[in-house]
């Protein structure tokens, strides 16, 4: 029997899969967790799933629903010793590294708490988040700071929120919608938060041929680049991201997205306004021209109100002279308009092209001794 199809596009970028998927299988298990016991025998049987690509960012996913039980974490690898001891090490340097110590913890989907126990013991203040309600419940018998829920959207407050740091061990993948997920865990941190996020590996899936890795559980597999481009698409920077456990996983470090702060922009903007009206202050007569009509230079003679101070624009544009500059109105002429009506300074602003300007002027249009000062980047020097 098969699956219905779910979607034709991909769950994180919106594009559509490449129209053939790039692996079929026939009589599959219908759930990692689904193990029948003698009653169910007659109603199991296998499922087809279908893998598919994105044209676009090329993240491989399956087409079909999730599992019934998706938002759950149900692992069986925590039981491993050498497991144990793997986290406990790595945990510590994480801890250490992002100076989290005393700091909120969050794992998201922490199942019955078995790595929440170990973050815990590194000295942070550590909470869990889990769906299902006997895993809650046996963190809470055991002590842990566990709440039951799950992260449906992106504005959703979560309990105890906001959190230093977050975790997700191999849930990612379970998830349908995981925009809205890390978008969630992102509006729940401080800002700069940091977060370790951990996913099977699907470049080592590829390099061994590994087609047993596939099951119905895992709607998505991520290469380290998939990875890397979802989260950056949902507000993390990647600070590392590499290959772990035998290859098996990927594990990456994040950092939440600060949003740019351009206050400076202001202050950079009347420093050079009051610079500039000093500068043509030295000609009472007002005989000062601008050259350069680009993009730069019409925003700034407009943005620092330079309507009545300056002559005229000069630029080698035959198609822009006759012209006006936008809002202030004024001329736009050709160069050698310095010979037919000259001015006592010249304010280059060409951006990269300022030295050849004034090469030409020195070589073409100086014989009037001319005060030239050019304009590289925000600063005005007088040359």
């Amino acid at each position: 029997m098969k699956q219905n199809i779910r979607t034709k596009t991909c769950r994180v970028c919106g594009n559509r899969f490449y129209e053939e998927p790039v692996l079929t299988f026939d009589n599959m298990p219908k759930a990692a967790q689904y193990l029948p016991d003698v009653e169910s025998l007659n109603e199991d049987w296998g499922v087809h799933i279908g893998i598919f690509q994105c044209s676009c960012c090329g993240l491989v996913q399956l087409d079909s629903a999730p599992v019934p039980y998706y938002k759950e974490v149900i692992r069986a690898s925590a039981f491993s010793a050498e497991m144990q001891e793997f986290r406990r090490i790595q945990f510590t340097e994480f801890v250490q590294k992002y100076h989290l110590k005393y700091k909120k913890i969050i794992e998201i989907g922490c199942g019955h708490g078995e790595y929440l126990t170990i973050m815990q013991q590194c000295g942070v203040s550590a909470y869990g988040l889990e769906y299902g309600d006997d895993s809650v419940k046996y963190c809470i018998r055991n002590g842990l700071k566990v709440s039951k829920g799950f992260v449906h959207n992106s504005h959703q407050n979560l309990r105890n929120a906001k959190f230093d740091a977050f975790f997700i061990m191999n849930f990612l993948e379970h998830l349908p919608d995981p925009n809205s997920f890390l978008k969630g865990i992102a509006y729940n941190l401080v800002d700069g938060g940091i977060g370790l996020v951990e996913v099977p590996n699907f470049d080592m899936i590829i390099r061994n041929q590994l087609f047993s890795e596939f099951i119905p559980d895992h709607l998505f597999y991520f290469t380290k680049d998939t990875l890397c481009t979802t989260l950056h698409q949902n507000g993390f920077d990647i600070l590392n991201c590499e290959e772990i456990w035998h290859d098996y996983i990927i594990s990456a470090i994040v950092k939440k997205r600060d949003k740019l702060n351009l206050d400076q922009f202001a202050e950079t903007q009347t420093n050079l306004k009051n610079k500039l009206d000093v500068y043509i202050g030295r000609f009472p007569d007002k005989k000062v021209a601008i050259w350069g009509a680009g993009h730069q230079a019409l925003s700034i003679i407009s943005q620092l109100q330079l309507s009545g101070k300056i002559q005229y624009v000069i630029d080698s544009a035959i198609f822009k002279q006759g012209k006006f500059t936008p809002v202030t109105h004024i001329p736009i002429v050709s160069p050698d308009t310095l010979n037919s009506n000259p001015v006592d300074a010249v304010i280059v602003m060409t951006a990269g092209y300022s030295d050849e300007v004034v090469s030409i002027i020195h070589k073409q249009y100086n014989k009037h001794k001319l005060s030239i000062a050019t304009l590289k980047g925000s600063i005005l020097e007088i040359c």
